[in-house]
């Protein structure tokens, strides 16, 4: 008599588990990516920083000459870049940094 195990198809054991690899060179290659990764988001968190402390800066001296806190017109210009450079969702990445800047006063 047989069983559906007696049938089933070998399962594959990852290589690394946390890599979803399957053979241990497609793993090294994964880890190398992800630490490239993980250097490069450190590097974009801290220019994300800076672009922050400089547009506070901006954001001062045009409120103390009796401006606005915000130029829409510059956002805008800021929104069509990203959008150009990225597509789609150029434009959310923006918004977002834009946030994250406003209003460091």
């Amino acid at each position: 008599m047989s069983t559906s195990s007696d049938t089933a198809r070998p399962t594959t054991t990852p290589a690394a588990p946390d890599t979803g690899a399957h053979t241990p060179e497609a793993a090294g290659v994964i880890q190398d990516a992800r630490r490239r990764i993980d250097d490069l988001d450190g590097r974009i968190i801290g220019l994300v920083q800076e672009r922050m402390a400089v547009s506070a800066v901006i954001q001062r001296e045009r409120i103390a000459s009796g401006g606005r806190r915000v130029n829409l017109s510059r956002e805008m210009e800021v929104l069509a870049h990203y959008r150009d450079q990225l597509g789609r969702p150029g434009t959310a990445l923006a918004m977002t940094l834009l946030e994250l800047c406003r209003g460091r006063v």
